[in-house]
């Protein structure tokens, strides 16, 4: 595991899934992907671009892979509206040029979690040699210093902290989801599916979303049509017309992680459906029972969010 910046032990042992430094974004000989273009950062109404989704009883969780994830358990959910996407750079350049807001990882101390390669792929417990807190990383520069968003408008944006992503919602009059919500909506209508499409993790072989192919750590062969992270809604839809639920980044909720969990940071938060970088041979977290405690002091090249609305019901 490594530690944060207060000495804290990091979120980040619950989702090393890839070597790095995270790469760029690159063409793959994989799938081409067909990309639904963003929705224009100034639209005002509360809703623009969300998408309804309809209350009832809700399964939570699952038993058949991570112990954090059990038990499976119903609760009832009211009816929510949320963003079809995660929330892009572009948009959250809009919440920073309009309030002047600055992030978590451009205050003192500064920075936010990137990846480096493995030395010793021999020694899958050393969470240490796999990350470092780059002073120069930030949702502007996404991969420390010297690098930029431009031409990555459309991908989520990432190095956010719950204290970020809260901030960029109440802006916009919404909030961020609960855990109960966000998995609701992740299932797509299918309550009792391991995936957000069903129980094939690729059916007929097609990628449904972003992760990590191949041995980890090994190589990520991009077979899904992405090497690293990837503009929002380039994969299909779930069920409730939702793009990337799971996989590309883990997604901030508002709900805290139980109190007593000797692994997780003071604080944090839970944060739901995997990433870009899990892997079938070593975490297979991008599925919506998926969960892990993200430290509230640090962000990372993988962790971003989406908005809800809890307004009325569409007339």
């Amino acid at each position: 595991m490594i530690v944060s910046r207060f000495g804290l032990i990091g979120f980040l042992a619950l989702t090393a899934c890839s070597p790095a430094p995270t790469p760029a974004p690159e063409a793959t000989k994989g799938e081409a992907l067909a990309c639904v273009s963003p929705p224009p950062v100034s639209a005002k109404d509360a809703k623009s671009y969300m998408l309804w989704i309809p209350g009832g009883p809700t399964r939570i969780g699952s038993e058949k892979f991570h112990p954090e994830e059990a038990p499976i358990r119903v609760v009832e959910v009211k009816g929510f509206w949320i963003d079809q996407r995660e929330v892009t750079n572009a948009e959250f350049a809009a919440f920073v040029a309009a309030t002047g807001y600055v992030t978590t990882a451009e205050r003192e101390p500064k920075g936010s979690a990137l990846f480096f390669s493995p030395t010793n792929v021999s020694n899958m417990s050393d969470i240490g040699q796999w990350w470092r807190i780059d002073p120069e990383a930030n949702w502007r520069a996404p991969y420390g210093k010297g690098s930029s968003t431009k031409g990555m408008e459309a991908m989520p944006v990432v190095h956010v902290t719950f204290d970020d992503a809260m901030a960029y919602a109440q802006w916009r009059g919404r909030d961020l989801p609960s855990e109960a919500e966000w998995e609701r909506a992740a299932r797509g209508g299918l309550p009792n599916a391991e995936y957000a499409w069903g129980d094939d993790p690729k059916p007929g072989g097609k990628a449904m979303t972003n992760h990590w192919q191949g041995i980890f750590p090994i190589a990520d062969t991009g077979d899904d049509g992405a090497k690293g992270i990837a503009p929002g809604a380039c994969y299909p839809a779930n069920g409730y017309g939702l793009y990337d639920m799971t996989g590309n980044v883990w997604e901030l909720t508002k709900d805290t992680w139980p109190a007593g969990d000797p692994s997780a940071p003071p604080g944090a938060h839970v944060q739901k459906g995997g990433s870009f970088l899990c892997a079938d041979n070593f975490c297979l977290r991008y599925r919506p029972a998926a969960r892990q405690a993200g430290d509230p002091t640090l962000g990372s090249s993988h962790t971003g969010f989406r908005t809800v609305w809890r307004g009325a019901a569409p007339g």
